[in-house]
């Protein structure tokens, strides 16, 4: 697994914490001499000790798991700086307001990075009703696919899964200033400012 708790990550957990390597072994029922040989890189602790490990360093399991305390700001979130995530194991698309730590399938998920919109990916926009019909002109085989389509604005996010063998459209509602999203399974993540 290339994801794994360090030794730097539990050392810098716990002198945040203020304490010592015999109260963090005395909260998880080890001995301090197993403290200092993981934060020395000498060992490991066991899998079953990750979450009562997070539990006394007083962060979540993926805090502990990246090393770094997430802290919240509070921040109002902008739609327009949503993350895209797709998972390669199960296909699920998954997205953040921001910057987060995404799993799925045991797989800790880097952020798509995004394109500008190229011919090979071009889209079609066209007004029906209230709403828009999008179209790109690409194929949609099991190998080579569009996933999904999205549109996002300062407060909002529309997403629509598409599949193989279906037809590489939808109809969203285009109200103000955005970015059109189209994920391609071969090139990634496209964009467009509508």
């Amino acid at each position: 697994m290339d994801c794994y708790v360090t030794g730097g990550a539990i050392k810098r957990l716990r002198e945040n914490k203020g304490i010592t390597q015999q109260q963090l072994a005395e909260k998880i029922g080890v001995s301090s001499k197993a403290v200092s040989k993981w934060e020395t890189a000498k060992g490991l602790p066991d899998i079953t000790l990750i979450e009562p490990l997070a539990k006394a360093l007083g962060v979540s399991v993926a805090e502990l798991m990246s090393g770094e305390r997430v802290v919240n700001g509070n921040t109002s979130a902008n739609m327009l700086r949503a993350k895209f995530y797709v998972c390669p194991v199960c296909g699920n698309v998954l997205h953040s307001k921001g910057g987060a730590v995404i799993s799925c399938c045991g797989i800790t998920l880097p952020p798509l990075e995004t394109e500008e919109c190229d011919e090979e990916h071009s889209m079609t926009i066209e007004r029906v009703e209230d709403e828009h019909f999008i179209t790109v002109n690409h194929e949609m085989t099991k190998s080579h696919f569009i996933s999904f389509m999205a549109y996002a604005t300062t407060d909002r996010l529309q997403l629509v899964k598409l599949y193989p063998e279906g037809n590489a459209e939808t109809r969203l509602q285009l109200r103000g200033r955005g970015y059109l999203y189209v994920y391609c399974n071969k090139h990634g993540l496209i964009k467009k400012r509508v």
